[in-house]
């Protein structure tokens, strides 16, 4: 039995049902999953070990209330509240043309690439020709080099493909142009910080030894009974093997594949895949984005949720090669990622975080995992927990 800390109020008891059962059965090393509603933690858990590849023998240090953890792709979705926070406050145009805040980015065709491109992965560019090193890809000044010279894989804004990597170097110099910030430092010091959020896209030297190990582990079978698929229909795991294939290329782009173990790699700030959190700081931050938290006013205006969760883009996806929705910056729910309802908008993270919330409802959702499981958009412990949620009986308030 895995020791499981934390509160849970009246009601939302099945959520740490399912969150013991992802321990027993769904292959879980160490976790935490948060969850808001109205703007007022109502869950908070955490159990199992601070390192993914520890031992299971009770000798491994476990995982506490402050530990964090790389959240993989979860990161676009906080990195996204910049570039929507900025049109907010009338300093980005989304219509705009990139060009227009980053010259160099007209390249090879890229002059009607627009912001909202970037955002809705409309932009063409999901690949390099030359893949960067991991010293090159966090060093700053190569991404966006590499991206501002690269021609598109297809009509920019005529379809989509999810940009698993390029994201960091196209958002994060669009930030930078606009503000003179970093995207990593706008985060810090105007929403991570106002709100007390254990959060960074650029983990400072003091939090390191607070976050976890990543390790990969194997998606136990499901029960005959439960009709739920474990393997990716052969297409799919075609694309992901063939070199040539823009689904490998994609998720290729940093080649070798980075250490994201490394403290150099949890301090760069690439805001496609590096960010570090706690549950407790993703469930916060979205529960800001769709209301007040502790009596601060929510982040989002009315109009710029609407943008969030407005579809951009939907269908077969180039790089995923499977049906997905995005608004600006954010997933939607839909088949291939399943949210907490169908206004829900939020992001996963490749082999097991999520973040999301529901407007309707009230509710904002964060889970972080160190066992990274063979998925993409719909890992099955994280959809234990929305299930579960989505299932409880709060009481009234």
């Amino acid at each position: 039995m895995v020791d499981v800390q934390g509160t849970v109020e009246d009601g939302f008891e099945p959520v740490r049902d399912a969150f013991l059962a992802n321990f027993a059965r769904r292959g879980e090393r160490g976790a935490a999953v948060a969850v808001y509603r109205h703007g007022r933690k109502v869950v908070d858990l955490w159990g199992g070990t601070k390192d993914g590849d520890a031992p299971l023998d009770g000798t491994a240090a476990p995982w506490e209330a402050g530990t964090a953890q790389v959240i993989r792709s979860a990161t676009k979705g906080i990195a996204a509240v910049v570039p929507l926070l900025l049109h907010q406050r009338g300093q980005l145009d989304l219509d705009a043309p990139v060009g227009t805040y980053w010259p160099e980015f007209k390249a090879a065709g890229k002059e009607r690439v627009l912001v909202r491109h970037l955002l809705s992965h409309r932009a063409g560019l999901p690949v390099l020709d030359t893949p960067l090193t991991p010293a090159q890809a966090i060093d700053g000044v190569s991404g966006p080099a590499a991206v501002a010279a690269q021609a598109p894989a297809w009509e920019p804004g005529t379809d989509h493909g999810y940009h698993a990597q390029t994201y960091s170097w196209l958002l994060g110099e669009l930030v930078a142009r606009v503000t003179g910030r970093t995207l990593g430092s706008w985060i810090a010091e105007e929403v991570a910080g106002p709100l007390g959020l254990d959060l960074w896209l650029g983990l400072p030297p003091a939090e390191q030894s607070r976050t976890g190990r990543l390790a990969a582990v194997e998606t136990p079978a499901p029960p005959a009974s439960s009709g739920l698929r474990v393997r990716p229909k052969q297409a799919v795991a075609d694309a992901y093997a063939d070199p040539a294939s823009l689904t490998n290329r994609a998720f290729g782009a940093i080649a070798p594949a980075p250490d994201e173990n490394a403290p150099e790699y949890r301090a760069a700030e690439l805001p496609a895949s590096a960010g570090v959190a706690t549950a407790r700081a993703l469930a916060r931050c979205y529960a800001a984005l769709i209301g007040a938290v502790d009596d601060r006013p929510r982040l989002f205006a009315p109009a710029t949720l609407t943008l969030a969760r407005t579809e951009e883009s939907a269908g077969p996806d180039r790089t995923l090669q499977v049906s997905t929705r995005f608004g600006l910056g954010f997933m939607l729910h839909g088949p291939a990622a399943p949210l907490l309802a169908p206004g829900s908008f939020g992001h996963p993270g490749r082999g097991g975080a999520l973040a999301c919330a529901d407007p309707e409802s009230g509710i904002a959702f964060g889970y972080v995992t160190n066992g990274m499981q063979r998925n993409v958009t719909a890992d099955p412990r994280a959809q234990a927990l929305l299930r579960a949620v989505a299932g409880s009986s709060p009481v009234a308030g």
